[in-house]
């Protein structure tokens, strides 16, 4: 271990596997990128965590991108009692009524287009933001929508997966 390893690496690399998988599956679904964190462990610092990361999400075969995008909620529909979703997804928080609706009309027509929630890495972004993102890329093709939603995925795993590597031992579960 390096001096940049932080506690959160630490716990992580010393893990159970059992332990660690289920926290990877609380960052990303996908069985197939747990697999693939777990095994390059141990790792140095959080920046060989986030690049293993990102070369699993880009091998993630479309069953694995549809696998790990069911676990995602729609956006501003947090799932309740996940603080996980509600941080994520605070942008969402003070938007009117009328752009809440807007978004979930929106949600909706995506998911009948391409079978799937509408993701989209909503950390720091606004709710008019992720509408915005939304009507964009509704008339995406599949393929290239395929490709954008893997892109988000890589995004929403790296932050995750930096809290995971940073999380001090007071803060709770899932700690491996």
């Amino acid at each position: 271990m390096t001096s940049s390893s932080t506690p959160g690496l630490t716990r992580f690399n010393a893990a159970e596997d059992d332990t660690a998988r289920a926290a990877l599956h609380e960052i990303c679904a996908s069985a197939a990128w747990g697999e693939a964190i777990l095994a390059r462990r141990p790792y140095r610092d959080a920046g060989e965590l986030l690049a293993a990361s990102d070369t699993a999400v880009a091998l993630l075969s479309p069953d694995d991108l549809a696998e790990a995008m069911a676990a995602h909620p729609p956006i501003g529909r947090p799932r309740p009692g996940d603080p996980v979703s509600a941080r994520e997804q605070r942008g969402m928080t003070g938007a009117s009524d009328r752009l809440k609706a807007e978004m979930l009309e929106l949600g909706l027509a995506y998911q009948e287009k391409f079978g799937h929630v509408f993701l989209i890495c909503a950390t720091g972004l606004t709710a008019e933001q992720m509408r915005d993102s939304a009507r964009n890329r509704i008339d995406n093709s599949p393929e290239r929508e395929r490709e954008i939603v893997r892109g988000e995925l890589g995004r929403i795993n790296r932050v995750r997966l930096a809290r995971l590597a940073v999380r001090p031992e007071t803060e709770g579960a899932p700690r491996p």
